[in-house]
């Protein structure tokens, strides 16, 4: 299966409990942990300036999408071995729909 449109106010509470503590949206906030998510959506792997991506990551070609992220979002580690995001995935299809659709409308 892969991504169908969810509830974005959940989206925003996954994002604020899961994703928060290492990730921006917003135009011109800086990385933290993890990249700067803003303009995610057709962004290729490992190209936010001045951030220190694994090798795994810069080289994975990936260009990120909404079916891209729906698997990546299931188990990070399997999707893109050796890349250095600690987060063991959403294993439920809801949670990364709803994680997704927030990221549609926050990362634009």
């Amino acid at each position: 299966m892969g991504f169908s449109e969810g509830s974005e106010s959940a989206g925003a509470k996954l994002f604020k409990t899961r994703c928060a503590s290492c990730h921006t949206t917003g135009a011109g906030e800086a990385s933290k942990t993890g990249p700067n998510l803003h303009g995610l959506f057709g962004r290729h792997t490992g190209s936010v300036a001045g951030f220190n991506y694994s090798d795994a990551n810069k080289n994975a070609g990936v260009t990120w999408d909404q079916d891209q992220l729906f698997n990546y979002l299931e188990n990070p580690k399997k999707f893109m071995p050796g890349n250095k995001m600690a987060f063991a995935g959403l294993k439920k299809e809801k949670d990364r729909n709803d994680l997704i659709t927030y990221l549609k409308a926050a990362t634009k």
